[in-house]
């Protein structure tokens, strides 16, 4: 039996360490394992994962929170991408309530949507250049993902947690020069994308990352979403049917469609290596997807929210949203009895998924290679531990 960490509060005896910019390093996750053999190369036979270290217990601070208050609270527990989780909770709310935001308001969230995207695939990107001990590469992407902070900085006034979806919209428009920056924030992350590849073209990497494939049995056994599945060409992406946002207006369906060849066949076992290769790919249709809501945002012109009342209530009915968010199907579930606080708000998260599932991918890996596979399966501990 050997005992694994994963985070800032891992012990250095036991700490399996996926970079020092990686998502991970905020928590802490436990693996028990059960080993065959020796040193580094002992294969694992059991796994025990133990989430939970960083509890927060969101969904009950939710039902003793306003509408207004939940929202904040909501771009807290993924905080890869926080402001997904704020997007989802007012959709969720809206709907409940008949609220139509204004169409510019939708196309400045459906573009802020990809921008927190493109946020999160870079934080799970960079333990390829940490592991391939390419610095130049990984300053590249710590420079992306400065600079996309530094966007939403100018924005909302905030450098992490965006807090601007309200109720019917958003807090406030863009300023002046922000499609400047977005634009030149774009062309850096197209020589990220180009250096990215470069690196997972190289046979050190292939030779170590073609581990711990997945197939359809265990995407549906474990409700596993998002890049995860997208990577064996199994088509589900809510962007292509959801009317909640502006989608459709911007033919995201024509950019999402296109899947490369080595991964059309839904019944592929896709490996780490895939895995990581999806969410390169991801990275350039989100890319095309900002650019695309970009310029409508410079056409559609309009308020950015509908003026409510200070203490807002939501009818006694329940509602179910999904949202797709970077790691894949975040689900919200509402149920109002009529008060200003929610009395249930529960989340489903794709972390969740997405971490269940190593009980069995790391059955057979060796101890030398467990980093590869968990960084594979992106997560944030805030959205698994809820």
């Amino acid at each position: 039996m050997a005992l694994l960490e994963i985070g800032a509060l891992a012990a250095a005896d036991r700490a399996v360490d996926l970079g020092p910019e990686h998502p991970s390093r905020a928590g802490l996750v436990r693996f028990d394992v059960t080993t065959e053999g020796r040193g580094p190369q002992a294969l694992i036979t059991r796994v025990d994962i133990q989430p939970g270290l960083m509890h927060r217990g969101a969904e009950k601070l939710f039902e003793v929170r306003d509408y207004r208050q939940v929202l904040m609270l909501a771009d807290r527990h993924d905080w890869q991408a926080p402001f997904m989780g704020e997007l989802g909770v007012a959709l969720t709310c809206e709907r409940l309530l008949g609220l139509v935001p204004p169409t510019r308001a939708t196309v400045l969230r459906t573009l802020l949507a990809e921008v927190a995207r493109l946020q999160s695939h870079l934080g799970y990107l960079t333990f390829v250049p940490f592991h391939q001990r390419s610095t130049e590469v990984a300053a590249l992407v710590r420079e992306a993902r400065d600079r996309v902070r530094d966007l939403m900085m100018m924005w909302t006034g905030n450098r992490l947690h965006p807090m601007i979806n309200r109720l019917g919209g958003l807090a406030s428009d863009v300023g002046p020069g922000w499609f400047q920056s977005l634009d030149e924030w774009l062309a850096l992350l197209d020589r990220v994308m180009n250096r990215m590849t470069g690196l997972m073209d190289e046979d050190s990497w292939q030779s170590v990352a073609a581990i711990a494939p997945v197939d359809g049995d265990i995407a549906r056994r474990y409700g596993l979403s998002g890049p995860t599945v997208r990577a064996a060409g199994i088509v589900l992406d809510l962007r292509t049917t959801t009317t909640m946002l502006d989608y459709a207006q911007i033919d995201a369906g024509e950019v999402l469609a296109v899947i490369p060849d080595a991964r059309t066949n839904a019944q592929r076992q896709v490996t780490a290596s895939d895995r990581f290769r999806q969410w390169l790919v991801e990275l350039g249709q989100s890319a095309q997807l900002v650019r695309r809501s970009s310029m409508r945002a410079r056409e559609v012109t309009g308020p950015v929210n509908v003026p409510l009342s200070k203490i807002i209530k939501l009818p006694e009915a329940e509602e179910w949203m999904e949202l797709e968010a970077p790691l894949g199907v975040a689900g919200f579930h509402l149920v109002s009895r009529g008060g200003t606080t929610p009395w249930r708000l529960k989340l489903r998260t794709p972390s969740f998924a997405q971490v269940n599932a190593l009980h069995t991918l790391l059955v057979g890996v060796p101890l030398d290679r467990v980093a590869v596979v968990v960084a594979s399966m992106g997560y944030t501990v805030g959205d698994l531990d809820k």
